[in-house]
């Protein structure tokens, strides 16, 4: 059975699971593993142990070995260069007119590997820049192309709430968000006031939708008649948070009473 350690390789990054053999690992280590971009090292978020097995089918890739001074030392310097070579790409980027953002540069850990994530409204011929850049740096470039939540996660940033944003901070996958979410909570549907950074819905919508679904399903729905110490009265208005439910009664005076009051 594998011995199985949890590693992400940046902040709030997806956990990726490898087989770390008989090698000892404990949780904030760092660790040297063979990904199919050459060699890399990430950080151990779960120790061998912890998990026996995992969804996927495929044979997990092995860890080389728990990360030496000198590994630590090569991340540093090839950080270093990879702003260079973010530099050198952006010159090019100009000199061949390609309507594309560079967002971040990377080596692999034996520096067999250089790859560049960048944003683009539309997809874009870069053929012609794969081959410069193979040219100048004389090792397998790769360029890929990322969508704008991927970009504002890459990137981080603050949100309207004034905190760093949460796919930058802690969220290691992103989850589906739709305007449905939105109407449920009473939001305002401004597209400006809804969404993030990346310019899509804001992922904390979905932090709270099952709870206002819950919520709702106890209140009396909008037009409905109902039976309050006041008399018989229809539902025009509801506030899930506090509970309270805006009634008219049959002499058309409004008055607002909590759920318990009300019977239906």
């Amino acid at each position: 059975m594998a011995n199985i350690a949890g590693i992400r390789f940046k902040r709030a990054g997806k956990v990726y699971y490898f087989d770390a053999k008989d090698i000892e690992l404990k949780a904030g280590d760092s660790a040297v593993v063979k990904t199919s971009r050459g060699m890399e090292m990430g950080h151990v978020c779960i120790a061998p142990g912890q998990i026996t097995t995992t969804n996927s089918e495929e044979p997990l890739s092995p860890v080389i070995r728990k990360a030496t001074a000198e590994d630590i030392a090569k991340t540093e310097e090839l950080e270093a260069k990879s702003k260079e070579a973010l530099v050198a790409c952006a010159k090019m980027v100009t000199e061949l007119n390609l309507t594309m953002k560079l967002l971040s540069a990377e080596y692999s850990l034996d520096a067999s590997r250089l790859t560049f994530l960048f944003s683009a409204e539309e997809r874009v011929d870069f053929r012609e820049l794969v081959r410069r850049l193979t040219g100048q740096f004389k090792m397998r470039v790769e360029l890929r192309q990322v969508g704008s939540r991927d970009e504002a996660k890459l990137l981080g940033a603050y949100g309207r709430c004034g905190r760093q944003l949460c796919c930058a901070a802690f969220l290691t996958e992103f989850s589906p968000v739709s305007i449905k979410m939105a109407k449920e909570q009473d939001l305002p549907l401004n597209p400006m006031k809804i969404s993030g950074a990346c310019g899509r819905l804001m992922c904390c919508l979905s932090y709270e939708g099952e709870m206002y679904r819950a919520m709702k399903a106890k209140m009396p729905k909008i037009g409905q008649r109902v039976s309050t110490r006041m008399g018989e009265a229809t539902v025009v208005g509801n506030s899930p948070l506090k509970e309270m439910v805006m009634v008219e009664l049959d002499t058309e005076a409004r008055v607002e009473l909590p759920l318990a009051d009300v019977s239906y």
